[in-house]
């Protein structure tokens, strides 16, 4: 059993039923959720969705919103102004490109903005079940420290790794799978090593009891 197979394995024991953590209803409340998420945890993304999401049902509702209505319903996020900004301005895009829709695929996706390739392959994954594997700064930790990637690999090269090392089936699940395994205990403060059964394959220096 190779390294990738080992740590599908033993998260499959922590996290069998790993998945988004996000409240959305449909594509377009995945779309705002996920940029809205950027920088902040999912739970505070799910206190202020309920009445975003009951003011501007759609997309085309949001693109005809006012900025700083928006804001009001998102100001306790970090980076509130721009992120209404965002979601604003990829409401508008889907609403004059893509028939107030949003596109299936990562090249539109990556054209809107707010959406990078990591929101990009969430929406892909989460949205439309194309596999895909977004590395957010879970992903990429947890994966440098099992040795999945190299301690100075790019989030890209880490995507790519992990794209080649992993089942294409198994993409999606594996991605939830390592954000619970980096957000629950392999934290990046105060990691629960005593708990781990990657020991053997861990590379964190700085192992906790």
């Amino acid at each position: 059993m190779n390294r990738a197979e080992e740590v599908l394995k033993g998260l499959d024991m922590l996290y069998p039923d790993a998945h988004c953590e996000l409240d959305y209803r449909n594509i377009y409340e995945l779309t705002v959720a996920v940029i809205l998420s950027a920088q902040t945890t999912d739970a505070s993304v799910n206190r202020v969705t309920p009445a975003l999401f009951a003011a501007y049902p759609d997309i085309a509702a949001l693109a005809q919103a006012d900025t700083a209505e928006i804001e009001g319903y998102i100001r306790s996020l970090g980076l509130y102004r721009n992120k209404a900004r965002s979601i604003h301005a990829m409401a508008v895009k889907c609403a004059a490109d893509f028939d107030d829709t949003v596109p299936e695929n990562r090249k539109d996706l990556m054209s809107l903005p707010g959406v990078g390739r990591k929101c990009a392959n969430v929406i892909l994954a989460e949205g439309f079940g194309v596999p895909a594997m977004p590395v957010d700064t879970h992903v990429e930790r947890v994966s440098k420290r099992l040795g999945l990637a190299k301690r100075d690999d790019t989030v890209q090269e880490v995507e790519e790794k992990l794209r080649r090392k992993f089942p294409r089936e198994r993409w999606i699940k594996a991605h939830h799978q390592l954000i619970f395994f980096g957000r629950y205990l392999c934290r990046a403060r105060g990691p629960l090593c005593g708990q781990c059964p990657f020991t053997e394959l861990c590379r964190y220096e700085n192992k906790a009891g």
